[in-house]
């Protein structure tokens, strides 16, 4: 037995963000991030609309990029205080994700973090209060997803938790707020949506249900990231749409190995995180090299290509026509083709080196690990990451 889930209620289109207005409640708690919702006036209009509504608004500001334990912990004091029935997020992947978690210690004061941490062991959510997600990147689609990123900055770890019971209530998929995305953000969570569309396509978990959706998001974003990326506002609100689509895969049908390398590396060196659809888009065309000896992978990886229309006679020469498609994405987009060449040079290569088989260690045991077409072990994760540091060529 299999299990499809998705918010009971999706609003998309212009204007959806007035939906608000129909929710039943007494009182909304919005968590947002940094400022860019308030500076755009967003966050004012998810304030009166919830107060048309009828309900009560309290506002939660500040969560980080990569938004920590610390910060959940703190929201979901903000919340057990002020005792909300809706819990309302509004911006990119930090604040809905952190949002997902402070919920759970709202609800479930005497949980710990570690519990949180076992994929699907949440308790039952929805005992005080409903979710409603309003995304304005389009790249992470948390808010139709049964997961979350937390960061243990005492321990260097992104945590990815995972469980049915986080997916949204309610979802608001708005293209006005992906209007205001800067260019480096279009690309790299353009780039985080392609890698959930490809890694859902060839999950061990994939099913008919998943198939479609991840296909057709992959062909959207082919189409419309680059336009999207260049200033093309009717592309971008089409990728709004697409990432969302992939988000509905990748939560059923999982993802790979390109994430299990994302999370633990994002946080772990001192020179600076790693930002992760960045992360992603150079480690995409490396994973499915590796993932590409495992035939049954590798006719996948060949569905997409043929899908997109690139040419190639043989299951080996589509594969590759794949590789390249992404990797000439990732130069359209300014993305670099490894981690030496981030950010000028950022991670250092002696530290990158000395974590190495920690590092690989935690990728292999990482939640997104099992559902990954090629079985891997730490001294394949190793050498996988070592191709991605220097952009070598995977033969393994």
């Amino acid at each position: 037995m299999a299990r499809f889930t998705l918010p009971r209620d999706l609003y998309h289109g212009k204007g959806s963000l007035e939906a608000l207005k129909t929710l039943k409640g007494k009182k909304a708690i919005v968590v947002v991030g940094g400022g860019s919702m308030k500076r755009f006036g967003f966050l004012e209009k998810v304030e009166n609309y919830l107060k048309e509504a009828g309900m009560e608004v309290r506002v939660f500001e500040g969560v980080e990029p990569d938004p920590s334990v610390d910060t959940v912990m703190r929201g979901a004091a903000a919340m057990r205080e002020f005792e909300p029935d809706w819990i309302v997020s509004i911006g990119g992947g930090s604040p809905i994700d952190a949002a997902k978690a402070m919920w759970a210690f709202y609800e479930y004061p005497d949980v710990t973090f570690e519990e949180l941490c076992i994929p699907f062991n949440f308790p039952t959510l929805r005992t005080k209060a409903k979710f409603c997600a309003i995304p304005s990147t389009s790249g992470t689609a948390t808010e139709v997803t049964a997961f979350s990123v937390i960061t243990d900055y005492k321990k260097g770890i992104k945590y990815p938790l995972a469980d049915f019971n986080i997916t949204p209530d309610v979802a608001i998929v708005d293209p006005a707020l992906a209007e205001t995305m800067p260019k480096k953000l279009t690309a790299h969570t353009g780039m985080d949506a392609m890698t959930h569309a490809i890694e859902a396509y060839v999950s061990t978990m994939h099913c008919d249900y998943t198939d479609p959706l991840a296909l057709h998001a992959i062909k959207m974003i082919s189409t419309d990231l680059i336009s999207s990326y260049n200033g093309d506002m009717e592309a971008r609100g089409r990728m709004h749409n697409a990432q969302c689509l992939a988000g509905m895969a990748f939560s059923n049908a999982l993802l790979g190995i390109v994430h299990s390398m994302a999370h633990k590396t994002g946080a772990a060196y001192t020179g600076g995180h790693i930002v992760h659809g960045c992360a992603n888009a150079m480690y995409l065309p490396k994973v499915i090299r590796f993932n590409a000896k495992e035939p049954a992978a590798a006719a996948r990886y060949a569905e997409i290509a043929k899908s997109l229309d690139l040419a190639g006679e043989t299951t080996d020469a589509l594969v590759t026509a794949l590789i390249e498609h992404i990797k000439q994405m990732n130069r359209a987009l300014d993305i670099p083709a490894c981690i030496r060449d981030y950010e000028g040079g950022l991670i250092d290569e002696k530290e990158f080196m000395e974590k190495l088989p920690s590092v690989a260690e935690l990728a292999v045991g990482d939640a997104c690990t099992g559902s990954n077409p090629r079985k891997i072990n730490p001294e394949q994760m190793a050498k996988l990451l070592k191709c991605c540091f220097y952009d070598e060529e995977v033969d393994f």
